[in-house]
């Protein structure tokens, strides 16, 4: 057998053998998940000037994991939407005058169907 090159695969041979072909950089998402990821990215560096509380924390904690998983997938699941809501409530005392708050808050809704 002879293989010339190979460029944006994987081959794998032989019993057992295990292959990942992950994309490099960002995966392309759809607009919806596009703006989410921008209007994550504006909180996270809005969040960074807030007085820290628990709230305020745990929030950031789940866009910080929201972004990465948009940047590897090009989306985020239905679970993490719904925490990403309920932690954007849990910490509205705190981020209630972020206009970027409520960006997050629009696209997450718009996301879940409301």
């Amino acid at each position: 057998m002879r293989i010339g090159s190979v460029r944006g695969s994987a081959v794998g041979f032989g019993d057992h053998h295990h292959i990942v072909n992950a994309p490099r950089g960002e995966a392309s998402c759809d607009p919806a998940y596009e703006e989410l990821l921008e209007a994550v990215r504006q909180l996270a560096a809005d969040l960074e000037r807030v007085v820290p509380g628990p709230e305020v924390q745990a929030l950031s904690n789940e866009l910080a994991s929201a972004q990465d998983e948009i940047q590897r997938t090009g989306r985020a699941g239905v679970g993490r939407l719904a925490r990403m809501r309920a932690l954007l409530q849990d910490a509205s005392a705190s981020i209630g005058m972020l206009a970027s708050g409520v960006a997050v808050g629009q696209a997450v809704g718009v996301l879940l169907g409301g």
